[in-house]
């Protein structure tokens, strides 16, 4: 036997999927079997049941020739489903949430984007009455305190330098569920913002900014810990000017996301920073906005038009037309890519995925892993990695034939 684990009271009714390839924090299980019972992991183990495929358990379900993940957490999320984030709008928030659930992500942060401090503050208000739901992790403010030219698909006469006093009371309209937040360190206030940021227990990232190697580096000693969607939004790798990029990618106390969608990054730059980073210190995540899970079509993102032709996603008009804005990403998608393209491990591609952005959240106590008395968040794959099983909390998103 691979691994045995259990836990739960004798008698419970569990939920059995038995024969999969399960990805545990130990490498793959083979012919694997976890048991679910109170929304929670009872058991995981490798080998058949002691008296035959199921026990004498409730609700067995043979997944041979399937692979079961832990449930993916994207930490960097602005819409999908054909909503909005930065609506503010409960229903249509919740859209968003149940369009990527179906695929597979059964944890997300709330992403904003530009917009003037108020209506930011009446967002926030809005994604933290959805984190105390329990619907979302928390909130990341990506804009308004980022370099004008570096803003991408942020609209630039909304931008600001981060004033400390602007910082904390954005931070303060979260009531407690601001989780992160985007600063180019190198404007006015940077630093101090980033240091009143990890002194608030707020994550500070590191992105759409022109910093230079040595800001870059102040910014991490300030307590910058995440690099947003490193390489797209602040300048490239030079052999005499190595910029944000270097700093990020060598310093052990930071983070970095990458959007791995085949549009974002090429394949070797991610391989390269695999190598550089370490497997332990990459989060993918979508970027996503609201053509996620949708046909191409005109979009908004915010308070700006967006153009999807092909699945990639441009700012329609305006100073930025033509840039990228946001992208159109599952992390489904981001996994398949990662182990059929990109040539990483599955264990490689879940610590992305999954367990890398549960310990920076604070959330890996309960979930990122598949491991007895975490909540029973799960994904099931097919041979050719698509889903075919959700399992959030122990109920089904996305139920598997046979279950």
């Amino acid at each position: 036997m691979a691994q045995q684990q259990s836990a739960g009271r004798a008698g419970d009714r569990r939920t059995v999927l038995a024969g999969a390839r399960i990805a545990t924090p130990s490498g793959v299980v083979e012919d694997g079997r976890i048991a679910v019972a109170d929304g929670r992991i009872a058991e995981v183990s490798g080998g058949p049941a002691p008296d035959g495929p199921g026990g004498a358990t409730a609700g067995h379900t043979d997944l041979t020739g399937h692979l079961i993940v832990p449930g993916f957490i994207d930490m960097h999320l602005h819409g999908g489903g054909g909503g909005s984030f930065s609506s503010a709008d409960p229903e249509e928030c919740l859209r968003v949430v149940d369009a990527h659930r179906h695929h597979g992500t059964t944890s997300m942060i709330g992403s904003t984007v530009t917009g003037d401090l108020d209506d930011l503050s009446r967002q926030a208000a809005a994604l933290a009455e959805l984190t105390e739901q329990g619907d979302l992790v928390g909130i990341h403010f990506e804009g308004p305190f980022i370099s004008p030219h570096r803003c991408g698909a942020h609209q630039p006469e909304l931008l600001r330098d981060p004033d400390p006093a602007d910082v904390r009371k954005l931070v303060a309209a979260g009531r407690g569920r601001t989780k992160m937040m985007t600063v180019a360190p190198e404007l006015p206030g940077g630093l101090e913002s980033v240091r009143l940021l990890a002194d608030s227990g707020v994550l500070a990232a590191v992105g759409h900014t022109d910093s230079t190697y040595d800001a870059t580096r102040d910014a991490i000693d300030a307590g910058a810990t995440v690099a947003t969607h490193l390489f797209n939004a602040m300048p490239a790798l030079a052999h005499r000017a190595p910029g944000p990029v270097l700093a990020l990618l060598e310093d052990e106390r930071v983070t970095v996301e990458m959007i791995n969608d085949g549009t974002h990054l090429h394949p070797a730059v991610l391989q390269m920073a695999f190598r550089d980073a370490g497997a332990g210190r990459v989060a993918f995540i979508t970027d996503a906005m609201g053509a996620a899970g949708m046909s191409d079509g005109m979009y908004h993102l915010g308070p700006m038009g967006v153009a999807v032709t092909d699945g990639v996603a441009r700012i329609a008009e305006g100073p930025t037309a033509g840039s990228i804005a946001g992208s159109t990403l599952t992390l489904d998608r981001a996994f398949r890519r990662a182990v059929t393209v990109d040539g990483l491990t599955v264990g490689q591609a879940v610590q992305a995925l999954s367990a890398n952005p549960a310990r920076l959240l604070g959330i890996d106590d309960r979930t990122g892993s598949l491991a007895v008395g975490k909540d029973a968040d799960l994904v099931i794959l097919d041979a050719a990695y698509e889903v075919v099983g959700v399992m959030r909390h122990g109920a089904w998103v996305v139920r598997p034939s046979g279950a």
